[in-house]
């Protein structure tokens, strides 16, 4: 497990960058954290260190449910706020968006966390308040939920 605290927005972003630029495609992460606790924030690093054009445009899907950025590699930004069971994350066609040259982000993934535990390589990241504007990043790889 790593651990990372973050001081501000910009920090955030600029570990999920970090994150980002180490991706080869293939990966998938869960990520949990209270409302505001910047998992937007440290998605739109990801995409942007993995390449992601119009890095503008990265924004938390929660009423279409998945956003794809192209660059580098496919990145699938999906929102499971909004999903109520296993099987409504199944029909958004979370399994087409798995393949080598593609990243999976999962916002609210503790909603869908029944599935996510069956893949070996999901990697959990959790994101806690511990300050007004500090935040907590846990990385646990390979880990089952």
């Amino acid at each position: 497990m790593k651990t990372f605290i973050s001081q501000s927005v910009d920090e955030t972003i600029v570990i999920g960058r970090e994150i980002g630029e180490k991706l080869h495609g293939g990966e998938i992460f869960a990520i949990t954290g209270d409302l505001g606790a910047g998992k937007t924030h440290l998605i739109k690093g990801i995409a942007a260190g993995a390449g992601a054009q119009e890095q503008h445009h990265i924004n938390s899907p929660t009423f279409v449910l998945v956003n794809e950025y192209i660059g580098r590699l496919d990145i699938f930004h999906i929102d499971a706020y909004r999903i109520e069971t296993s099987a409504q994350f199944e029909q958004i066609g979370f399994d087409d968006f798995l393949y080598p040259q593609s990243v999976v982000l999962i916002e609210w993934a503790d909603k869908v966390r029944d599935i996510l535990s069956q893949i070996d390589f999901c990697v959990w990241i959790s994101i806690e308040h511990i300050g007004q504007t500090q935040r907590r990043i846990k990385i646990t790889p390979n880990i089952q939920h």
